[in-house]
């Protein structure tokens, strides 16, 4: 049982628009961290430049608003620097994804023990409506007034590519989706994405609009559970099943389909196969997943750096430094 409240992680009063998906996820992030229950002190946020990177500034944690694009080189420093402090890094699409790309895919591939939150509403909201690396082809928006002509970035391709090994999903509007995965990304050692999908109220709204309430996603979404069946709809009655290399949405009960067909969700699979096919659906054909879709165990980067110098110290002959000063020839001045 923790010992600490929501309040307790509660700092200032929001500046986001009316209706943001910032303030719904902000609500389940400080949430999810009194469940949690690591102590405000032994917790760090830190984020880069947006909307959304305005989340430390509402967090009664340590915090860093930094500079553009750099929230996980800096999360990154943090976490290795201090080994004993939970780490959250807060990014949008924009900051995350376009000049704060590289840093993102190198964090996966480091498996550095960060909890990355990537804030998606494919839009650059703060710069009042640009494009982002999220959003879709034709997007028309101020930077793109006859559409873009760009593929955009799907950040679980991305994190998968990196060699990532833990990537959730959840819409900003639903709380305890969101809170179950901040506290898998948690409990999970390494880099842990989780992309939550949310509104632009002024520049994007709509963009999630199928899924955006519970309704929605009675219809329109997956909730994929380690070990459970994938099944999904109003009365779970349709299913995924493997058809050749892909997947097949069916109707359980229908041309032969029974529940022994469905697929059991394996997130721990190390083949990421699976797990990346599930991550990509898009409607109307198939549902969108939403909760913990891969969670795999692997060797992480602040661990080996901390075990290498251990290692090397072992070897030395010296271990502080007036026994480093002691190995070379010395001598008295009289």
């Amino acid at each position: 049982m923790s010992n600490y409240t929501v309040q307790d992680y509660k700092k200032g009063q929001p500046r986001w628009c009316p209706g943001c998906g910032d303030h719904s996820f902000l609500a389940s992030l400080q949430k999810a961290m009194a469940e949690i229950g690591v102590a405000p002190h032994d917790t760090a946020v830190i984020s880069g430049i947006g909307c959304s990177s305005r989340l430390p500034h509402y967090m009664a944690t340590y915090g860093m608003n930094t500079i553009h694009g750099r929230a996980a080189a800096i999360a990154t420093g943090c976490k290795v620097a201090n080994p004993n402090l939970t780490v959250w890094q807060v990014s949008g699409d924009g900051d995350g994804l376009a000049i704060g790309g590289n840093h993102f895919i190198h964090a996966n591939r480091r498996n550095i023990n960060l909890n990355m939150i990537l804030l998606n509403n494919r839009i650059y909201g703060l710069t009042k409506g640009q494009y982002s690396p999220t959003s879709p082809r034709g997007f028309v928006s101020k930077s793109s007034p006859y559409g873009t002509v760009e593929d955009p970035f799907r950040p679980a391709e991305l994190c998968f590519g990196a060699r990532g090994h833990f990537f959730a999903r959840a819409v900003a509007t639903d709380a305890k989706g969101t809170i179950e995965v901040l506290q898998a990304a948690y409990k999970h050692h390494g880099a842990a994405v989780c992309e939550i999908l949310q509104n632009c109220v002024i520049f994007n709204n709509g963009a999630y609009e199928p899924i955006y309430n519970n309704e929605g996603r009675k219809k329109n979404a997956i909730y994929v559970r380690h070990g459970e069946k994938l099944v999904f709809g109003e009365n779970n009655e349709f299913g995924l099943v493997q058809q050749g290399f892909g997947l097949k949405v069916v109707e359980i009960g229908k041309d032969g389909y029974t529940l022994d067909d469905v697929l059991v969700h394996d997130a721990h699979c190390e083949d990421n196969t699976l797990q990346l096919k599930l991550a990509m659906m898009e409607g109307p054909d198939f549902p969108i997943a939403l909760g913990v879709i891969r969670d795999v165990d692997a060797p992480t980067y602040d661990d080996a750096v901390y075990a290498q110098l251990d290692e090397v110290a072992a070897k030395k002959p010296y271990h502080n430094f007036a026994e480093l000063l002691e190995t070379n020839d010395i001598w008295e001045v009289k």
